[in-house]
């Protein structure tokens, strides 16, 4: 954990995710960070404004990300499923 000074792990219904000290988890901070126009470091500081952190927080996040990128493209597949609502039936 010594590369990922600030990412702590939470336990949860969903299993065990990786988080930001006094954040969100990282798949929630890599979301917003994918979903935004912004590339590189403008990302970076357009997330820490929109999260209300540092740049060194989101950069952490980045890190993480980028050494578990399949756990947390895994967690933002999850979510994004349970969130879109199901197909109406009309009869």
């Amino acid at each position: 954990m010594e590369k990922f000074r600030g990412i702590v792990f939470r336990d949860g219904p969903t299993s065990r995710r990786a988080a930001l000290v006094s954040g969100p988890d990282v798949w929630e901070l890599m979301l917003t960070l994918k979903s935004g126009k912004a590339r590189g470091e403008e990302a970076v500081t357009a997330t820490a404004e929109l999260l209300n952190l540092t740049e060194s927080q989101v950069r952490t996040a980045v890190r993480y990300y980028e050494a578990f990128p399949d756990e947390i493209d895994q967690r933002i597949a999850l979510n994004t499923a349970a969130a879109d609502p199901e197909p109406s039936h009309a009869s």
